[in-house]
């Protein structure tokens, strides 16, 4: 077996290994890993709205960036190794593109104020 088949399977088992029922839910690693993505994708619209609310106007700090970035391939990470879901996969490969990109933009931008 290659290398890559190996990590694969290494990953997809890990993402199997039960952690018990929560709220009549039964979870797993890949679930516990893909709820965890959900809420910093999710909760990144908490730190934008903070953060226009403090400024008086519409702003999106770094922060919602990286929450986007990091919710975004925690839930790749779900639907590639847990799921196996290819729907899922392309769903949230875009917006870790976005968020990638305007992080790029970003650091960029900061450097040439500097």
């Amino acid at each position: 077996m290659n290398i890559f088949t190996e990590l694969y399977t290494t990953l997809h088992a890990l993402c199997s290994v039960p952690l018990g029922h929560v709220l009549g839910v039964s979870l797993n690693v890949g679930k516990l890993i893909g709820y965890t993505g959900v809420f910093l994708f999710s909760g990144r619209w908490l730190v934008q709205v903070a953060a226009s609310h403090v400024s008086s106007k519409p702003v999106f700090p770094r922060a919602f960036w990286y929450m986007s970035l990091a919710g975004s391939l925690l839930v790749l990470f779900y639907f590639v190794f847990g799921k196996n879901d290819s729907v899922g996969i392309l769903a949230n490969l875009f917006p870790f593109l976005v968020a990638a990109y305007n992080l790029l933009l970003d650091t960029n931008h900061r450097k040439s104020n500097e």
